[in-house]
């Protein structure tokens, strides 16, 4: 059965004391009870206060282990095709094989996300003024979480993601086939037309904020990314064909994200970028870091409480009660277990 938590001693926190502290509950108060209010929240308390609730609980230790195995799984299946894609722009003479960057590993554990953003600027040196800032990590390490605290921390932060340049770039090859009444397929994604549609994306200044320049008169296409973001590039001739154009375009985009980052750097502006390893060794910076967890059990936990506490609402549904709560819980896990 489930236990109801209330004001917990740091004593008994055992195996969880890690995850507990690292999200500043691992004081004198122990950790709050569960309540509607708490699962409505769904953020990391809610997900600390279940695993609180069912680290004893063989049934979420199974569930949990499931979910890290799956995880790791999926992590993997991801380096694969990722390490294929840039085998693939080496092939084409895109990139040039390398020997990456080293990384500078953080643990996270038992680390709220301010220490893990403090540990990480710390790194930087006193004398950092802008740059890159690579960041990678296995699922469940908290990555965005630590992303969203630095670009609070450090001036001038951007994110970056690539996503807007594979769809800039599948625009750009969708409408080339269809200015010359020609068929979409992988057989039109040759080098040269790569380059010449990449040719037509630059990264520059509008408006005073760097953003990418599809420049593409003849196509009938001239516009910056970020006035067209939710539009164009979420149009239906953008998103049915960019899975074929990422398939075979890591390349072409990482180089173009390893010069645009550069040139926000060199502005005096700190570029955030999370992601794969295999990608990202291809950004220049010689700030990089890796998060992560030296008890990798609790990034299955993690993961299985989050599920637990969606479930949980969904059953729960308009009652209000602590015991209603804690029986919703307890079906959330009987569901989960057995699916």
């Amino acid at each position: 059965k489930i236990r109801r938590i209330r004001k917990v001693p740091k004593d008994n926190f055992g195996i969880m004391g890690g995850i507990m502290s690292a999200l500043g509950l691992e004081d004198e108060e122990g950790v709050p009870e569960i309540s509607r209010e708490l699962l409505l929240a769904q953020d990391s308390i809610t997900s600390t206060v279940l695993i609180q609730m069912l680290r004893d609980n063989g049934v979420f230790i199974e569930l949990a282990k499931a979910d890290g195995d799956a995880i790791l799984q999926r992590d993997n299946e991801d380096a694969e095709k990722l390490a294929r894609g840039i085998d693939i722009s080496i092939e084409k003479g895109v990139l040039q094989k390398i020997d990456p960057a080293p990384y500078t590993q953080i643990d996270v554990l038992g680390k709220t996300a301010d220490e893990v953003a403090d540990e990480i600027i710390h790194n930087l040196g006193p004398d950092y003024s802008g740059g890159v800032l690579v960041l990678v990590g296995l699922s469940g390490t908290g990555k965005g979480t630590t992303v969203d605290v630095l670009k609070k921390k450090l001036p001038n932060a951007v994110t970056w993601s690539n996503g807007n340049v594979f769809r800039s770039l599948t625009l750009l090859a969708a409408t080339s086939c269809e200015v010359n009444e020609r068929a979409f397929g992988k057989d039109v994604l040759t080098a040269d037309n790569l380059a010449a549609w990449m040719a037509k994306l630059k990264f520059e200044k509008n408006k005073g904020e760097w953003d990418i320049h599809i420049s593409a008169p003849k196509m009938g296409l001239d516009m910056f990314v970020k006035e067209h973001a939710n539009t164009t590039l979420k149009g239906p001739l953008v998103g049915k064909n960019i899975p074929t154009v990422a398939e075979v375009t890591q390349g072409e985009v990482v180089k173009f994200a390893s010069d645009a980052c550069k040139q926000m750097g060199d502005d005096g502006m700190t570029v955030l970028l999370e992601g794969r390893e295999q990608t990202v060794n291809y950004i220049d910076s010689p700030y990089r870091f890796e998060l992560v967890m030296s008890d990798s059990k609790l990034i299955g936990m993690r993961r299985a409480a989050q599920r637990i506490g969606a479930r949980a609402i969904e059953i729960l549904g308009d009652k209000t009660e602590p015991a209603d709560v804690i029986a919703a819980v307890e079906k959330a896990l009987e569901d989960l277990s057995k699916e």
